[in-house]
């Protein structure tokens, strides 16, 4: 069964996980016309691969550790670090430890 989404102006726990990490997983928290937010959860070694969105992308790393691959340069996103990614720019990540973060794309119309 699919979680469901957020309802307008329903508050949603984004706090870290902490001991719960190990049984967490990755799910969609909302979806509007032009941005979702997705809670991404990557257990130590994991990664996404290399790929690109239209739109805007900012990573919250609310626990754990990324490595975030820009073409051949890597930067570390801790807890609590933000990091913004421009439209159409490539990355991959992978997690150092076991992580969650926030995952925001602004959705552009590719019509």
């Amino acid at each position: 069964m699919a979680t469901p989404f957020a309802l307008t102006a329903q508050a949603i726990d984004v706090l870290p996980f902490g001991a719960r990490l190990a049984g967490a997983r990755t799910c969609a928290l909302f979806k509007s016309q032009d941005m979702e937010v997705i809670r991404v959860v990557l257990r130590a070694s994991q990664s996404l691969p290399p790929h690109k969105v239209p739109g805007n992308v900012s990573l919250h790393c609310l626990e754990g550790e990324l490595e975030v691959m820009l073409g051949e340069s890597r930067q570390s996103l801790q807890a609590g670090q933000l990091m913004h990614l421009p439209a159409n720019m490539a990355h991959a990540v992978r997690a150092i430890e076991d992580t969650s973060a926030l995952v925001t794309i602004v959705l552009c119309d590719e019509s």
